[in-house]
């Protein structure tokens, strides 16, 4: 690479740029224009951040994103500060318009930013809320780039992949290890990098990373590479060749893996682990079995199990940061948890999820997990009934597909396609006072089945899906937009804050809180010239805007349904495994009432008991929540 010199600059020129850090690193002594181009944040101290980098080979899909927060999970367990970052190869500035047969599902974080489904992974098992600092893809690194060249940023070299592009992302690398705990630099940042080794949109991120090891030091990076054993039926034996072609990938760019981690169906064998090893100079004890397991959530002890935690801190250099204390607490609540997922349950119930994307459950993986958490914690056997709604174009259609369920789940979607089918799925929910759960869209088209059917307003609609109807209960109200000042482009998007009703259903849920922050991913809204109607004619919204009038919880009396709630908002979103959210227990709690009206529920936790005190929320028999 040929060394160009820094162009003429007048005096007042040089002065601007004599305290710009990234000037300064591309400034040599001799006047010349440094080669490097490596950007440090102001207040970022090398050395202290350690990273763990984790890669794919073989094929993508693997689970790296559920690999890599299972074991930051055990870091952050020791008391250490973690922060995951998952680095993307696509030139979308976000996932917010990729379609979900291709990528999953959206997942929204608290800032607003739409991300891929990954990132729902790394909450859950990290219980930490992550930011757009969290996302990266290639789409807004080219941008940064660009928009620093037009502004002249780079002094007039030209501006190349080495080492332009991969310094920008060691600059964002290092700016997220800034966003650590009470201001401190955060002790580990975890890395994943989308899709393989050898594929063109991410080699600049492996380059990146292997440009990063060399500058933070020794001790400073630990690389995984997930690779996956092949088990063809012709042969009934594991075969490592795929696997050892595809490290060797890895290798051929500089990286030499310090941890090896081999998805399979069925746990790997010693012989094959002994292969692996050879050819990739990694140690056995660093080769770790992913197979398949009766769920995710094991993976964390099946990690600490093998002391592949205890080899990070090792490889890493940071035994000495460990918090024992912190470690046994944060061990004993997730043991806790595993022991009753792993119980035999005392209820089974069936649950439909009814939508347009039903054949692939990546679309709504988030509501898949947030069952999962309420199972748990219920005891129930929850059998998911995934529905598509194109196909349901009659009552008696509806009536049909949902026969023998115990609750119904209408999740949030966009676009006309479904949406008759779901209103019918809301009247059946309604009419049959089958436990309901409407989520975004879900919500909406609650309120216009309620409209439609018991207000008598057959024409209600919402302009999403027919601008010119004549009754727009639901609409995009750009007036509220205007004073609201927070939503992105047309989208609402991001937590906000929702007040809840006293006396109300929600509030009980919530714990008696009297606001809750969840996530919005919306458009449209109830139009607020039929509030009031909706009200007296029983469709009450118990959660709203703190400020102005956006509706964001709906339901019904008891009197009028055993549990029928509706959130604008996405509370899939801010489930947890050790906290799930409160509407999908509820949800949960009424399904098992309706599967075993005449058992026994002494065994749920105490807000989910019918009460016998009299206390009711909404006229709901609820128990009053503990504390």
């Amino acid at each position: 690479m040929l060394s160009s010199r820094m162009p003429p600059q007048t005096h007042d020129q040089h002065n601007e740029h004599d305290q710009d850090p990234d000037f300064l690193a591309r400034l040599g002594t001799s006047g010349e224009m440094s080669e490097n181009y490596s950007p440090i944040p102001e207040g970022y101290q090398q050395g202290r951040t350690k990273f763990v980098v984790v890669l794919g080979t073989v094929m993508s899909g693997l689970g790296k994103g559920i690999f890599s927060s299972s074991l930051a999970k055990l870091l952050k367990d020791k008391g250490l500060t973690v922060a995951p970052i998952k680095l993307e190869g696509y030139l979308n500035i976000d996932s917010g318009t990729l379609n979900p047969y291709r990528h999953g599902e959206v997942f929204v974080l608290e800032d607003g930013l739409e991300t891929d489904m990954d990132l729902g992974t790394y909450e859950r098992i990290l219980d930490q809320n992550l930011n757009r600092k969290n996302f990266l893809t290639a789409g807004q690194i080219y941008t940064e780039i660009l928009e620093r060249e037009r502004r002249g940023d780079y002094l007039g070299r030209d501006v190349q992949m080495i080492p332009h592009v991969t310094g920008e992302v060691k600059r964002k690398l290092r700016e997220l290890a800034l966003t650590g705990n009470q201001g401190k630099q955060c002790d580990v940042v975890f890395v994943e990098v989308g899709g393989t080794a050898g594929d063109y949109e991410n080699g600049f991120y492996i380059e990146a990373l292997r440009e990063l090891a060399f500058e933070e030091g020794p001790d400073s990076t630990c690389f995984v590479a997930l690779t996956y054993i092949i088990e063809p039926s012709i042969l009934g034996e594991q075969k490592s060749k795929a696997a050892q072609l595809g490290i060797k990938r890895l290798l051929e760019a500089g990286i030499q893996p310090s941890i090896i981690a081999c998805r399979a169906k069925d746990p790997v064998t010693n012989q094959v682990m002994e292969k692996i090893g050879m050819f990739s100079n990694v140690p056995m004890n660093r080769i770790f079995s992913m197979h398949d397991r009766e769920s995710i959530y094991t993976i964390p002890d099946a990690m600490r199990a093998a002391r592949l935690d205890g080899q990070i801190l090792s490889i890493l250099d940071m035994h000495e940061r460990v918090d024992p204390t912190h470690e046994d607490r944060a061990r004993g609540e997730w043991k806790q948890f595993t022991q009753q997922l792993l119980a035999t349950r005392r209820h089974k119930i069936n649950i439909a999820i009814t939508g347009k994307y039903a054949a692939l459950r990546d679309a709504y993986a988030s509501i898949d997990k947030a069952l999962e958490h309420c199972a748990t914690q219920l005891s129930a056997d929850i059998n998911a009934h995934w529905i598509d709604t194109t196909s349901i174009e009659t009552s008696a259609d509806a009536d049909k597909a949902l026969a023998g369920m115990h609750g119904i789940i209408v999740p949030g979607g966009f676009g006309l396609r479904g949406v008759e089918g779901k209103i019918l799925c809301v009247e059946h929910a309604r009419t049959n006072r089958l436990p309901y759960l409407g989520i975004c869209l879900g919500f909406q088209v609650a309120v216009i089945e309620y409209a439609r059917n018991v207000m008598g307003l057959p024409g209600a609609h919402s302009t999403e899906f027919e601008p010119d109807c004549a009754g727009a209960i639901i609409a995009e109200l750009p007036e509220q937009k205007k004073l609201e000042g927070i939503l992105g482009g047309t989208m609402r998007l991001g937590a906000q804050d929702v007040v809840l009703r006293e006396g109300s259903l929600a509030r009980h849920l919530y714990n008696g809180q009297a606001s809750v922050r969840e996530r919005f991913r919306h458009r449209y809204e109830v139009e607020p010239g039929y509030i009031d109607r909706l009200a007296d004619a029983g469709l009450h919204f118990s959660g709203r805007h703190p400020d102005y009038p956006i509706m964001q919880v709906l339901e019904l009396e008891s009197t009028q349904h055993p549990y029928f709630v509706g959130a604008q908002f996405h509370p899939e979103l801010t489930s947890r495994p050790l906290t799930p959210n409160p509407l999908f227990m509820g949800l949960v709690a009424a399904a098992i009432r309706t599967a075993e009206p005449e058992a026994s529920l002494d065994d749920l936790p105490a807000q989910w008991k019918p009460n016998h005190s009299g206390d009711t929320a909404n006229g709901h028999e609820f128990a009053q929540s503990p504390g």
